[in-house]
């Protein structure tokens, strides 16, 4: 029986317009799906008009102006269900979602779903249970006292793994994937006997043990920046009253 690594998988990536997930816009989206090891992926792409204006420092990284996304973007609101549907329908039917670093991009969409349509992403997914594979969080547990950074730039050089275009949503969704399979195969003896529901749990507390432990450097070093232990998806911030 093939492992999860050989089997279909779907993975989702964002462009925004900075890196706070409560404030935030998508100015594009990209679901890459692929049905098993070495088959063509398919993405399906999405371009938006946020609505904002969008930041120099966000335009440098992925190249997208506000005059482009004003004359080719979309309305985020049919966007937002379109992406909602998409990654729905891949849960619905058991497709592991591999998303790097899930809480930023998963957050933001849930956010934008909240802001733009009234709902949530839990609210799209209907119950299903939700099954993703982090490269950034299966990499740093697995390989954890290997120095350097963990970029996904990094983890394709790492695991040998072709990015071309990085910072395009598709491209990075694309080799997000690939880098999970290489986890995948490269650590195949401590990872194919679990199930992708089990590696999703486990995630989750691999997670948490990183935030804390990336919080304390960060209290030895002096800085105030704070570390959220959730994954894949961190609760709305309840406003007060």
């Amino acid at each position: 029986m093939p492992c999860w690594f050989d089997g279909p998988l779907a993975a989702f990536d964002t462009e925004t317009t900075g890196v706070d997930v409560e404030h935030d816009r998508i100015v594009s989206a990209a679901l890459v799906t692929q049905s098993q090891e070495g088959a063509l992926p398919v993405a399906t792409r999405w371009l938006v008009n946020p609505g904002v204006p969008v930041p120099e420092g966000a335009t440098a990284i992925h190249g997208l102006t506000d005059a482009h996304l004003q004359r080719h973007g979309r309305w985020p609101a049919p966007v937002m269900e379109e992406v909602a549907r998409g990654l729905a329908g891949h849960v619905a039917r058991g497709v592991p979602l591999v998303v790097m670093n899930a809480p930023f991009d998963l957050t933001l969409l849930d956010r934008e779903l909240r802001r733009h349509r009234a709902s949530s992403l839990d609210r799209y997914l209907g119950g299903a249970p939700l099954c993703v594979l982090d490269p950034w969080v299966l990499d740093k547990h697995l390989d954890r006292y290997r120095k350097g950074r963990r970029t996904l730039s990094d983890l394709c050089a790492q695991y040998g793994v072709e990015l071309t275009g990085a910072h395009d949503a598709a491209a990075d969704a694309t080799a997000a994937l690939e880098v999970v399979r290489a986890v995948g195969r490269r650590f195949a003896s401590r990872l194919e006997r679990l199930s992708v529901a089990e590696l999703h749990t486990r995630q989750a507390v691999w997670h948490a043990a990183q935030a804390r432990g990336l919080q304390a450097w960060f209290a030895r070093n002096g800085s105030e920046e704070e570390c959220d232990p959730a994954w894949p998806l961190r609760p709305e911030v309840q406003s007060a009253a």
